[in-house]
C-alpha cells in the first residue's frame, strides 16, 4: 500500500499532491470558482471540467484533450460509478461530510481519501491499493476534484447562513 497527500488552501486555487514531502502533481483551476483546472500528474498533462449548473466532471488528455472518463454525482446518492479503459469504476462516499471516500474496482477498495482539516485549508491522504496506473490517476484526479467541489458547495452553505443570520 502506497500513501500520497493532498493539500489546498480552503481560498485557494491550487491543490499540491505529494509523496511525502515530494510533490509529484496538482490541480490548478483558473480561480477559486473556475469550472476548468489543469492537473499534472507524475509528468502527465490533464484538463479537468464542471458542467457550471450539475454535478458532472469530465477529465481530458492533455496531449490531444480526448475524453478519458467523465462522473456524474449525486449529492444525495453516496455511489456513482464511472467507466475507463472499459473498465467499471465505483465511487462511494463513506458519510456525508465527504471525509472519506473510496474508489472500488470490482467490490474491491483501490484508492481511498482521508481529509483532516477543514478550516484554513482542505488536506489529506489518499491510500494507493493498487499500482499507480493511468486509470489510477485519473481516479485521484477525479476524486480530489469531487471533494474541492464538496468543499466550495460548503463554503456557499456556510456563507449564505451567516448573511441570513446577519
Amino acid at each position: 500500500m502506497e500513501k500520497l497527500q493532498w493539500n489546498k488552501k480552503i481560498l485557494g486555487s491550487e491543490l499540491v499532491i505529494s509523496r511525502g514531502n515530494e510533490p509529484i502533481g496538482s490541480i490548478r483551476w483558473h480561480h477559486l470558482l473556475s469550472n476548468k483546472a489543469q492537473a499534472l500528474f507524475n509528468g502527465k498533462q490533464f484538463y479537468l471540467s464542471k458542467d457550471q449548473f450539475s454535478s458532472r466532471i469530465e477529465i481530458l488528455d492533455g496531449k490531444d484533450q480526448a475524453p478519458l472518463g467523465r462522473i456524474n454525482v449525486n449529492p444525495f446518492n453516496p455511489m456513482t460509478d464511472i467507466v475507463i479503459n472499459g473498465k467499471r469504476f465505483e465511487l462511494e462516499m463513506k458519510n456525508f461530510w465527504q471525509s472519506k471516500w473510496t474508489w472500488k474496482f470490482n467490490g474491491a477498495e483501490i484508492v481511498t481519501f482521508t481529509s483532516y482539516e477543514f478550516i484554513t485549508r482542505d488536506k489529506g491522504e489518499i491510500e494507493l491499493f493498487s499500482t499507480c496506473n493511468e486509470e489510477v490517476e485519473i481516479l485521484i484526479l477525479l476524486g480530489l476534484s469531487l471533494r474541492n467541489q464538496f468543499t466550495l458547495l460548503i463554503l456557499l452553505i456556510t456563507l449564505l447562513a451567516i448573511l441570513l443570520i446577519l
